[in-house]
C-alpha cells in the first residue's frame, strides 16, 4: 500500500466515525440544523419579512415560510444578483450556480461559502466511504477523470458565476491535482464533442482508475475511446475500479456499459444539485443512499400524490414512510428556504435513513390518471433488457392521446436501440406488464380498455444527441427528460425516428 492510500484508509476512519454519529443520532442532527439556520438567517431581508425570530419549532416555520419553487424565490434572488447584502443569508453569496432556463430564463441559484464546503466534503466523504467499506486504496494512486462543464467563470456583481462542475473544479484538493485528468485547458472547452475528443486524447495512455460524469456521458467518452483504440475500457484501463455517477438512474445504462468496460466496475451513486448535496451511497452492499443530515440542509417532505392538493401536509423525518414518493423540500445555508427542489424521492431505509430519487414532481405521465413516474418506467426498461437481448442507448416516454382513427391512446416510448430484440412483441410485453406490475392505475387503464398497450417508435443511431444539440443541451450535466405528460419532447424526438 502506497503511503497516499495508507493516508486515505486512516481518512477514511475518522469520516465514518462522523458519518456514524450523526446518522445514529437523525432527529437532533436536523434539530440542530433547523435551528442553526433560522439563528443565522434571522436579521437577512428574508429573515425578517418572515419574522424568523418569533421561530421556535417546524411549526412556527410552517405558518411563516410557504414552500417556494424558484419562480417564487426570485424575487429576493434578484435582490441578490443586483448585489445586495443580506438578503437571503448574511452578506453575500461566493458564487452563483447557473443552471437550465425556466419559463422566464436562466436559473441563478446562489452558493455561499459554507454550502460549497459541504459541497466538496460529500463528494468527499462519498469516495471515503467507499475506501472503508471495501478496503481498496489502489485506485488513489492512479489517474482520476471528471467529466464536468467548463471551470471558467464569469463574474455578476462580485459574485463568480458558471454551472456548479465548473465551479466544483476549483476544490479539487491539492493532493489529487496530479492525479486529475482532463488538463484545464481542455476542461476549458465549451463545444461538448470537441471536449470529449480532446479527453480520448489525453486520456487513451494512462492508468485511469476513477471515471465520473453522468451516464450517458460517460457513454459518449466510452464510446469514442473504443472507436479510436478498438478495444474494451477494462482493457484499455487495466486498474480501472470505479464509476462515479449521479444526475439519472444508471439501471438503464449498466448493461450498456459492463459491455463496453468488458468486465464489472463498482459504482458510486451520488445525489447532487447546484442546491445542495443531498445524499450518496454508501455502501456498495445496499441499494439506496444515504441523506446527508449534518449538511447545512434542513428537509421536509410532502408526498407527491397530495403535493397539488390545498391541504398537503409538510413533514419532517420523524413522520416519514417507507416506500412512499415524497416531494423534498429544502431550507439551506444557501439562503434557500422550504424550496421545492422539484425531485422526488422514496425511503428505502429508515435506520438509517436512506433513498432513492424517484423522479421529478414535473415529469410524470397522468394524461389520462395514471401518474407513471420516472423510476417506474426506467425499472420497466431494466427489466425488459434483462429478460431479452435488447440493448438500449437512451429512451423517453409520452402520451398519445390522439390516436388513429378506430385505435385505443396509448404511451408512446421512443426508443435509441444498441441493439433491437430480436422477439419486439415479446419486449414490448416485458415493458407493459412491468409497469401494470408497479402501477395498479396504469394495469386499471390497461384491463379496462381504457389504454391499448404501449407502442415503440425507434430512434435512429446518435438520434437523442442530435435532439439534445438542437435544444442547447448537449454534454455537461444535462439529461434527457424520461418521461413528460405531454408531446412536447415526443414531437421533436420524432423528427430522428428511423424510416
Amino acid at each position: 500500500m502506497s503511503l497516499k492510500g495508507l493516508a486515505a484508509k486512516i481518512f477514511a476512519y475518522k469520516i465514518a466515525r462522523k458519518t456514524a454519529s450523526w446518522s445514529k443520532r437523525p432527529f437532533k442532527t436536523q434539530d440542530k440544523v433547523f435551528e442553526d439556520l433560522i439563528r443565522k438567517a434571522k436579521d437577512t431581508t428574508f429573515g425578517i419579512d418572515h419574522r424568523f425570530k418569533e421561530i421556535k419549532n417546524h411549526s412556527d416555520f410552517i405558518s411563516r415560510v410557504p414552500v417556494r419553487d424558484y419562480e417564487e424565490l426570485k424575487p429576493y434572488v434578484g435582490q441578490v444578483i443586483e448585489g445586495k447584502e443580506n438578503v437571503l443569508w448574511p452578506g453575500k453569496p461566493v458564487y452563483f450556480a447557473k443552471t437550465s432556463g425556466t419559463t422566464s430564463g436562466a436559473k441563478y441559484i446562489p452558493i455561499t461559502a459554507s454550502s460549497i464546503k459541504n459541497q466538496v466534503n460529500a463528494s468527499r466523504d462519498a469516495i471515503l466511504g467507499y475506501i472503508h467499506e471495501t478496503g481498496n486504496t489502489g485506485f488513489v494512486d492512479g489517474k482520476m477523470i471528471f467529466l464536468q462543464g467548463s471551470p471558467v467563470l464569469q463574474e455578476k456583481n462580485g459574485i463568480k458565476l458558471g454551472r456548479l462542475s465548473g465551479i466544483s473544479a476549483h476544490y479539487v484538493p491539492s493532493y489529487l491535482q496530479k492525479n486529475r485528468l482532463p488538463s484545464w485547458e481542455t476542461n476549458c472547452i465549451e463545444d461538448w464533442e470537441e471536449k470529449v475528443n480532446a479527453v480520448v486524447e489525453e486520456t487513451v495512455g494512462q492508468n485511469m482508475t476513477v471515471i465520473a460524469g453522468i451516464p450517458s456521458w460517460v457513454q459518449m467518452y466510452f464510446e469514442r475511446l473504443k472507436e479510436k483504440t478498438n478495444r474494451n475500457i477494462g482493457d484499455l484501463f487495466k486498474n480501472f475500479e470505479l464509476f462515479i455517477y449521479g444526475g439519472v438512474n444508471y439501471g438503464p445504462y449498466k448493461k450498456k456499459f459492463e459491455e463496453l468496460i468488458g468486465r464489472k466496475v463498482a459504482s458510486i451513486e451520488l445525489f447532487p444539485a447546484s442546491e445542495g448535496f443531498f445524499a450518496y451511497q454508501n455502501s456498495q452492499k445496499e441499494n439506496g443512499m444515504l441523506l446527508l443530515l449534518d449538511s447545512g440542509i434542513f428537509y421536509e417532505f410532502i408526498k407527491a400524490d397530495t403535493f397539488f392538493e390545498e391541504d398537503r401536509k409538510r413533514i419532517t423525518l420523524q413522520e416519514v414512510e417507507l416506500h412512499i414518493d415524497y416531494v423534498m423540500i429544502i431550507s439551506t445555508d444557501a439562503g434557500l428556504w422550504g424550496y421545492n427542489l422539484g425531485d422526488t424521492i422514496r425511503f428505502i431505509s429508515i435506520e438509517p435513513f436512506k433513498i432513492i430519487v424517484s423522479g421529478r414532481i414535473k415529469h410524470f405521465i397522468s394524461a389520462f390518471g395514471e401518474h407513471v413516474i420516472a423510476k417506474e418506467v426506467e425499472q420497466a426498461m431494466q427489466e425488459a433488457m434483462d429478460q431479452t437481448d435488447a440493448k438500449v442507448n437512451e429512451f423517453t416516454v409520452a402520451p398519445q392521446i390522439t390516436p388513429a382513427e378506430n385505435e385505443l391512446p396509448y404511451h408512446e416510448w421512443l426508443i435509441e436501440f444498441e441493439r433491437k430484440p430480436s422477439n419486439m412483441k415479446d419486449f414490448i410485453e416485458t415493458l407493459d406488464k412491468s409497469l401494470q406490475q408497479q402501477n395498479s392505475y396504469y394495469y386499471d387503464l390497461i384491463a379496462g380498455n381504457i389504454l391499448q398497450t404501449l407502442k415503440i417508435s425507434s430512434i435512429k443511431k446518435n438520434g437523442f444527441q442530435e435532439y439534445m444539440r438542437s435544444i442547447g443541451k448537449l454534454g455537461g450535466q444535462n439529461k434527457v427528460q424520461r418521461l413528460s405528460n405531454d408531446r412536447k419532447v415526443a414531437d421533436v424526438l420524432l423528427a430522428q425516428k428511423e424510416n
